[in-house]
């Protein structure tokens, strides 16, 4: 199974990454929404999308949530934020998939990549 995580933080992208590998998973990593819909335009397969709300460029993980809507109906996505209303927000927006609220558990994090993927 292939994760694209999405995290302009680079620190907090690596750690991630490094966890989700550990589980077994396939993982792709950008720094931004611009880049993870390019990745996604060039067909490269994923299966779930970990995207922080909070990222530089034409589009924030909001944006690019309904991107994923509209242009990738059945990909599941996994929205996280250090701030309270916006994690809210992206409970709202975000049908296919949950939202963490930073800082969160790599552990919870496996689990609902995991709860996800078998629906």
């Amino acid at each position: 199974m292939r994760v694209l995580v999405v995290e302009d933080d680079v620190l907090v992208r690596l750690a991630v990454a490094a966890y989700l590998r550990e589980c077994g998973f396939d993982v792709v990593e950008v720094g931004s929404a611009d880049e993870a819909i390019r990745v996604l335009e060039a067909g490269i397969p994923v299966d779930i999308v970990f995207s922080d709300v909070n990222m530089p460029g034409s589009l924030d993980g909001f944006g690019l949530a309904q991107w994923l809507r509209r242009e990738r109906p059945g990909l599941k996505i996994i929205l996280t934020s250090g701030a309270a209303r916006k994690a809210k927000a992206a409970g709202d927006l975000c049908e296919h998939g949950p939202i963490l609220a930073k800082p969160y558990d790599h552990v919870e994090l496996e689990r609902q990549i995991r709860t996800l993927l078998a629906r």
